[in-house]
């Protein structure tokens, strides 16, 4: 069985041995899905390992580390009408990819569907399946599984062209809950996300990760998308709240202080989102409905 409909992107960053093996994983799976890696600036031989064991990956080196960015670059090669992400620590089950396309088939106005992810080696369900699998978001009746208001890139297959029209991942992101943004412009432009029970992505999670740089980006994140998106009364209301609510660290601090720097450039992007994608938003914001990928990406 090949399956010519989906093209996996994958973005690195000396993650050679993990990388080889998701390589190996895609190269096993039915579909025969075409894949493209972004190096991103790596220092330990990937670009090498890549070209010798898995010659019929398009790799691309950009030369430095754009981050989530690396997608964009990748996406702009892909020709086929979906476009899979997935990390370097990360693999898509046989049959998902197929799967995914499907579903973007039969409903042409669904732009991102998102797989159930097992944590390995112990195959065990990552504790945000739960979230996806409740989400209590309303939806059409058309829609094939709970909606979402967010996704997580590694486990998502979406529509290529909804992801350029949207603009793809914003350049300033880097990494770090950078998904919040594009999902509510996807949502902006009348795409609906869900999550999809019975497709799968194995992740093992990568020893080689900056925690603390991470959580730091995801802060700052989350400050940016609220002040680009949100009204004016909401973004000061979630503010406040973050800053009541991250842990009183240095980490918090410079999250806070780089968001605060990057006022000037994020007020001449500001555009305020539907008022049906806010009402969506505010959904999610309810502690007692509080679900979807939101608590994952923020």
């Amino acid at each position: 069985m090949t399956d010519p409909r989906t093209t996996v992107v994958v973005i690195t960053h000396n993650r050679r041995p993990e990388l080889l093996r998701t390589l190996d994983r895609l190269a096993e799976l039915p579909e025969r899905p075409r894949v493209i890696v972004t190096d991103n600036a790596s220092t330990d031989g990937t670009a090498v390992a890549v070209a010798r064991h898995h010659p019929e990956v398009l790799l691309l080196r950009p030369g430095r580390n754009l981050g989530a960015v690396g997608r964009n670059l990748a996406v702009c090669h892909v020709h086929t009408p979906y476009v899979a992400f997935c990390d370097d620590d990360s693999w898509w089950a046989p049959g998902a990819l197929s799967g995914a396309a499907d579903l973007l088939d039969r409903h042409p106005a669904l732009g991102t569907v998102t797989a159930r992810i097992v944590v390995e080696p112990d195959g065990v369900e990552d504790p945000i399946v739960g979230e996806l699998r409740n989400s209590t978001l309303p939806r059409p009746c058309w829609l094939p599984g709970p909606a979402l208001g967010s996704f997580l890139a590694a486990a998502t297959v979406l529509r290529a062209d909804a992801f350029r029209a949207a603009g793809g991942f914003h350049p300033r992101l880097w990494l770090g809950g950078e998904e919040e943004l594009l999902a509510a412009d996807l949502a902006g432009d009348g795409w609906w996300l869900t999550y999809a029970d019975h497709l799968t992505v194995h992740h093992q999670p990568s020893a080689v990760r900056d925690a603390t740089l991470r959580r730091a980006h995801g802060i700052r994140n989350t400050l940016w998308f609220t002040w680009l998106r949100r009204p004016a009364g909401r973004a000061l209301h979630r503010t406040v709240h973050l800053a009541r609510t991250v842990p009183r660290d240095t980490v918090s601090l410079r999250a806070f202080a780089e968001a605060t720097a990057a006022l000037p450039w994020v007020l001449r992007e500001r555009r305020v989102l539907p008022a049906e994608v806010e009402s969506r938003l505010r959904l999610l914001e309810d502690p007692q409905r509080r679900s979807t990928a939101r608590r994952y990406t923020a």
